[in-house]
């Protein structure tokens, strides 16, 4: 889980990438830079994430089989909602429960 801003789109074949500046990491299990690349596995748009945005970001390491491909994904099922003092809040509460 973490606060990022969005710096800039790619469409990859089937699947986008969003290049992303990590604001502020709440809780990870694997190391995170100042850019990070955010897979998401269609070219819809959805979730909607948008140039210059800050959004909460709930997303999960994906390493494939072989181990060649090591990247973070934000899943259909996964979190992104636009950054708020709200959202941090409740995200700091969580961490302290969980």
């Amino acid at each position: 889980v973490f606060q990022g801003r969005i710096l800039a789109r790619r469409f990859v074949g089937q699947e986008t990438r969003y290049e992303v500046e990590v604001k502020t990491p709440y809780r990870h299990r694997f190391p995170l830079v100042a850019r990070e690349y955010l897979w998401v596995p269609n070219t819809c748009g959805c979730p909607p994430l948008w140039e210059g945005g800050e959004y909460l970001l709930m997303a999960r390491r994906h390493v494939n089989y072989e181990r060649t491909l090591n990247r973070i994904l934000l899943q259909d099922d996964g979190y992104a909602r636009p950054w708020t003092p709200r959202e941090d809040r409740l995200v700091r509460e969580a961490a302290r429960h969980c």
